[in-house]
């Protein structure tokens, strides 16, 4: 059992093309043999997103603060916090800080190969 406060856990700088003002913290993943899943803190800055992006692979997150909207090819929703989000393989996403003033974080959970 591995046991990690996510705020020991530090931040890195988001490279993909499309993303600004994200960081992410990669709490649980290949490095520590997890077999199956890898847990990631995505922590976006005021007016910060990520990519608008598709991937083979379903993925799920779950808001922890902040105004949070999901893009999709059809809308944008906002998310509350608590809100968990189901990404079904193939569908286009991006995650938004809806505010210009307050920084915001979600968890994402993606297959242990994606990660590595």
């Amino acid at each position: 059992m591995i046991i990690r406060n996510i705020d020991t856990v530090p931040l890195q700088e988001v490279k993909m093309e499309g993303a600004s003002k994200v960081q992410v913290r990669i709490v649980l993943g290949p490095a520590d043999k997890a077999p199956t899943f890898a847990m990631r803190v995505f922590e976006l800055e005021p007016g910060g997103h990520t990519p608008l992006h598709s991937h083979p692979f379903e993925h799920e997150a779950f808001i922890l603060e902040g105004s949070i909207g999901a893009v999709s090819e059809k809308d944008t929703r906002r998310l509350a916090v608590n809100d968990a989000l189901l990404i079904y393989p193939g569908e286009l996403h991006q995650f938004r800080n809806l505010s210009e003033t307050e920084p915001a974080r979600f968890i994402c959970l993606v297959p242990v190969e994606y990660q590595g």
